[in-house]
């Protein structure tokens, strides 16, 4: 009898295994016989993390070590991915920079609602209504940032930290110092993994809805920008990690069966790809 799959999901900028989105996917992929491994990535877990740095947008390393952890519990079984919002983003990075060595951890990924353009997608935060999308991130990221400069004083600029109201100005100050870039511009450029997609030689699947009030469209990657074995999934409806299907309240069903039923059959794309049934 065939092994039962393990899937791995990566939460979003502050999310964690709590999250809701983390939840619906992990009970639909038990619910199918599929093992779960949700790891909270550093300070999401409630303490605060012992070493100078968080988590971000591009540490790609430390996907690659959750996985290598992940084929150990694993013991051979085929082991699978998909990241959320930043941690898609994550995730997508590490699949470009490993190739074809990928599968030597995974066999199929998927990535929802990721950024791919840091910085288009940081400044579109800024603007207009979504800076209370930044206001609800900066709530959570300042506390951390304070609770680090106590452990390490002098690591950073602690005051213009405190006083950053936009994440590019939170990112220039405390993300990209504490993680060894020169300022967010730069932190962003080079961890964008947008560069990154036409590097990927595993079967992975794009999932994003054009009405996602975190990444506009001109964060979304053209056909020219990915590899054959990437595969663009851009739903007309669906807002931030959202998809909710059926009759009003509708429900987050649709979602985890649409990307469980691309890892499961990730060479045949065409039978998940298209407009959800409302």
């Amino acid at each position: 009898m065939r092994e039962a799959p393990l899937l791995v999901i990566f939460h979003g900028l502050e999310g964690s295994t709590e999250s809701r989105y983390v939840r619906t996917l992990a009970h639909h992929a038990a619910a199918q016989g599929w093992h779960v491994l949700a790891p909270n990535f550093r300070s999401c877990s409630g303490p605060p993390n012992r070493m100078a740095r968080l988590y971000h947008a591009g540490d790609s390393a430390e996907i690659d070590w959750i996985l290598s952890r992940a084929n150990q519990i694993g013991g051979g079984t085929s082991c699978h991915a998909i990241g959320i919002s930043l941690g898609g983003n994550m995730l997508l990075k590490w699949l470009g920079e490993q190739g074809a060595h990928a599968n030597r951890r995974i066999s199929s990924a998927a990535a929802v609602a990721a950024p791919f353009d840091l910085a288009i997608v940081g400044d579109h935060l800024s603007c207009g209504f979504n800076r209370l999308y930044t206001r609800h991130f900066l709530s959570t990221l300042k506390p951390k940032a304070e609770k680090k400069f106590h452990q390490f004083p002098g690591l950073f600029d602690l005051e213009k930290t405190l006083e950053a109201r936009t994440l590019r100005e939170f990112d220039d100050h405390f993300m990209a110092p504490v993680h060894g870039f020169s300022d967010a511009q730069d932190y962003w450029t080079r961890c964008s993994s947008k560069p990154w997609l036409a590097s990927i030689r595993i079967p992975t699947l794009l999932l994003n809805a054009l009405d996602d009030p975190f990444v506009p469209q001109a964060a979304l990657p053209d056909a020219s920008l990915c590899s054959m074995t990437v595969f663009r999934d851009f739903q007309a409806h669906g807002g931030h990690v959202g998809f909710v299907s059926g009759p009003f309240p509708g429900n987050l069903q649709w979602m985890p069966h649409h990307l469980l039923a691309f890892l499961s059959r990730p060479t045949s794309p065409s039978l998940v790809l298209g407009d959800r049934s409302e």
